[in-house]
């Protein structure tokens, strides 16, 4: 989960060093790059390309393309460490959605700690006019529908490959992408098309280690140390695009993080 933590770092900032890109259409390339590896890959390792449970892969990719286009959109819109804070409020999803998916347990004390991370997000939001409540709801749906993923993953542990999952991202995802990238085209130029192949390598390399995280630990646990990313996210914003913050910005960051922590530490 650490190692997925980096490449989702160097995507997010590839994703915001081409802002005049469409969303939709990095998707779009993205999708291209991991259809493509992860077919070329299965096939060679003799490993069935279209899975077991195909109703379940299905659902893990409509729910991980919508929280996927929704944070890229974020990442566009608003600064690095903002929308990544917002979006890791997935860990505390992912937890509440385990009880009735995985059937995990979670004490009560745990959502007081979900109260504070939601409480985080309200005075980052509150407290930066570069977030706006468009901004924060569209964050918010993110970290929804990536912990609804998570645990699609969870209940595929003992019946899928992790390449098969990775495979079933792309191959919902394609069709839409390449449906409205058609309507809201931009024609990428020079440095563009590699940052757009960089970006599929990093979230293909991420998929892939996330995944194996998911389907071999608790769900809560393995969700809760991707809080570094926000760690990442603060020095890459500041390193490569000068984005500083308020002192109560950084108090709503850190209350995100010690809701998840506690979290982690109940666990």
């Amino acid at each position: 989960m650490l190692l997925a933590g980096v490449f989702f770092a160097l995507m997010n900032v590839s994703v915001k060093f081409i802002p005049h890109i469409p969303a939709i259409e990095i998707i779009l390339f993205r999708s291209i790059f991991s259809l493509v590896f992860s077919f070329l890959v299965l096939k060679k390792i003799g490993v069935p390309v279209f899975g077991n449970n195909r109703k379940l892969l299905i659902i893990r990719g409509i729910v991980g393309s919508v929280g996927l286009i929704s944070f890229f959109y974020t990442l566009q819109k608003i600064p690095l460490a903002s929308a990544v804070t917002i979006q890791y409020l997935s860990p505390i999803f992912t937890t509440i959605l385990g009880i009735f998916l995985v059937k995990e347990r979670v004490r009560p004390i745990q959502f007081l700690f979900f109260g504070i991370s939601f409480a985080g997000v309200i005075v980052l939001q509150g407290f930066d006019a570069r977030v706006n409540l468009l901004y924060v709801s569209i964050g918010i749906i993110s970290a929804l529908f990536s912990g609804l993923a998570y645990n699609v993953i969870r209940k595929l542990k003992n019946t899928e490959h992790p390449l098969v999952i990775i495979f079933y991202f792309p191959l919902v995802t394609l069709p839409v992408a390449s449906l409205v990238s058609y309507f809201t085209w931009v024609q990428p130029i020079g440095w563009d098309w590699l940052i757009l192949l960089w970006i599929g390598i990093c979230t293909q390399a991420a998929q892939y280690f996330m995944t194996i995280a998911y389907q071999n630990a608790n769900v809560s646990k393995v969700s809760s140390l991707s809080y570094i990313g926000i760690l990442y996210a603060l020095f890459f914003g500041f390193l490569f695009f000068g984005e500083t913050f308020g002192v109560m910005s950084y108090v709503g960051m850190g209350l995100v993080l010690l809701g998840i922590l506690l979290n982690l530490r109940e666990k």
